[in-house]
Formats: C-alpha cells, structure tokens, sequence
C-alpha cells in the first residue's frame, strides 16, 4: 500500500514564495508508485491540502483532512518550509507529540541552527571556525556604532538572527550604514546578528545520511554579480554558481569531512546546506542550513544533477524512508 506524504511549504516569513518554488520540485521528484503526495500551504490565510484547483482544510488536532467522504491521514511528513514556523522547530515539536515522523532535524536541532548567533557559539567552542559575531536582541535599545565598528570591524554584515539566509541582510561598508541595516534586519526577525566580513571564495556544501551513513554532494562556489549572495543573486540569475567548485581535492575533501562533523555534532537529519567562505583555504561556517531551497534555480538540485550515483528522486525517495524510521 502506497504511503500518504505531507508536503509542506508556504510559512510565515518573506521566504514563502522560494518555499512554493521548493515545494514543485519535491512534489514533482516523489515517486508516484510508492507515495500519495499532497502538497499542505500553511501561511496567514489557514492550513490547507492543495487539491486539484481546492484548497482542503487540515485538522491541526491530528493533521488530516477529508477527501471525498474519507479522512486521510499522513504516514509523514516532509517539511520544506524556509524560515517560521518550519525552520525553526516549531512544527517538528508539533509532529513530534502527534507521533508523525517527517524529513528535518529534531525541534530541539532545527531551534539551535536557525538561532544563527547561537549556532556558531555551538560550532566555536567545538573547533569550527566562523566569523566573529555579536547579538542585538533588544530592537529599542539605543545601539553604539562606534564600538561596533570597532568590535567587528568595515565592511561587516547585518541580519536577521533568527531568519532565514535570503531577506533583511546588508553589507555595510560605513558607519552611517549601520542603523538602517539594523532596522531593515529587524523588520524580518526579532534579533538581528551582525558579523565580521570574510575575504575569501564562497562555497556550499550539502549533506545527508541513509542507514546510518554520512553522504555529501560536490560543492558548488558561488560567484555573486552582486555584494554577495543575496535573493537576487540566488533566484533572478545574478550569480555564478559553479559546480564542482574550483578548490583542490584536498580542499574539497577537508569542507565535506568538516560537513559531516557539524551535521553529525548538530544532530541533524534529513538534507542540510553549510555555506562556507574559503579564507586562506580555510573553511569558515557562515551559515548551517536544515531546509535548503529545493527550487529548480536552489543549489541542492543542482549538486544532485552532477552526483554520477543518485537521481533526485531516489535521493528524496530515501529520505522519506529514512524519515519513517523509528527516531529514537
């Protein structure tokens, strides 16, 4: 019997419509013989199964729903939503006391990697290298520029603390820069975190695990028309994305041991991005990424596409199966 998957994406953040994009390609790559797929939109207007051209409303007490006289229910669930609530841990708590298994990191991992700030606290004080960073949580207080400037240095990076990696961000190159960046981040989250600039070659590298083995993908190096990789540069073409990236073997091989460290000492699960900066081919973590785009412009897809030993579908495939495995 054919299993029932949940897809879900849409969220509450700026990120829902790179979200919708993700959720075709899942959708689109899960195998149709094995699953009965229906895709869920959570946002503002309600929870909802995308049915042919209705929208089904979900029972949030059990998370199922009614088709033609018969209540469906999930076998699980994959999540692919970017930023609040699926990015954060605030669903996985949900499917967790409802006992459905889904695709991402526990509530407790998915919580500590989308605090950014507090995720390279975390990495740092295991050995891995990241920028240096401070933490602003309190968006009425009245902030020194001076000493900021001082602390981290020009140009530095202003973002949102516990958003995601696409919206609110801003290179700042001088002072009189730094309070609208701040006031920027904070329209799309509630702490914003400002970082040292990294000099160096940007690159990504994507890792999971099946029966208990760590699997990476090749990397990609990002080559931004723009300041760096924001929106633009990653949906609208504004980018150079080359894979596999242009790093010695040594290289490659030390940021995908090191992504299997970090997915490992995270306790991660499902599919996860770390986005690195090359200083002195040294990796430093920008950033630890549980839901990475899935969209046909996103970057997973694409390593996938230069991986000689899986398709995209046998690759979502096992992590459906991996999913269904008992968790603890």
């Amino acid at each position: 019997m054919k299993k029932n998957i949940a897809i879900i994406a849409g969220g509450y953040s700026s990120e829902l419509e790179v979200s919708l994009k993700s959720v075709e390609t899942i959708y689109g790559n899960l195998p149709e013989d094995k699953y009965n797929s229906y895709v869920i939109i959570i946002n503002s207007e309600g929870w909802n199964v995308r049915y042919n051209e209705a929208l089904l409303p979900i029972n949030k007490n059990d998370f199922s729903f009614v088709l033609d006289g018969n209540k469906i229910n999930f076998d699980c669930v994959y999540l692919t939503i970017h930023g609040t609530p699926g990015e954060d841990g605030k669903l996985q708590g949900y499917f967790d006391m409802l006992g459905i298994p889904f695709n991402s990191a526990s509530q407790k991992a998915s919580s500590l990697t989308f605090d950014k700030w507090l995720c390279n606290q975390v990495l740092q004080n295991n050995g891995v290298k990241t920028s240096k960073s401070i933490l602003i949580n309190d968006r009425a207080a009245l902030f020194n520029t001076k000493e900021i400037v001082a602390e981290l240095g020009l140009p530095c990076f202003v973002k949102p603390n516990d958003g995601g990696s696409s919206f609110g961000i801003s290179k700042v190159k001088e002072e009189i820069q730094l309070i609208p960046a701040i006031n920027k981040a904070f329209a799309e989250g509630n702490e914003v975190m400002i970082e040292s600039f990294l000099d160096g070659k940007e690159v990504t590298c994507a890792c999971y695990k099946i029966d208990n083995k760590l699997f990476t993908l090749p990397l990609i190096e990002i080559v931004s028309d723009n300041e760096f990789f924001d929106y633009e540069a990653k949906y609208e073409g504004k980018s150079q994305e080359i894979c596999p990236a242009r790093v010695s073997d040594e290289i490659k091989t030390t940021v995908q041991e090191l992504t299997k460290n970090i997915y490992s000492l995270l306790g991660l699960k499902g599919i996860i991005r770390v986005d690195y900066m090359l200083v002195n081919d040294e990796p430093f973590v920008i950033e630890v990424n549980t839901a990475p785009g899935m969209s046909g412009a996103s970057l997973v897809p694409q390593m996938v596409e230069k991986q000689d030993n899986i398709e995209l579908d046998k690759l979502l495939s096992n992590i459906v199966e991996e999913a269904m495995k008992p968790r603890y």
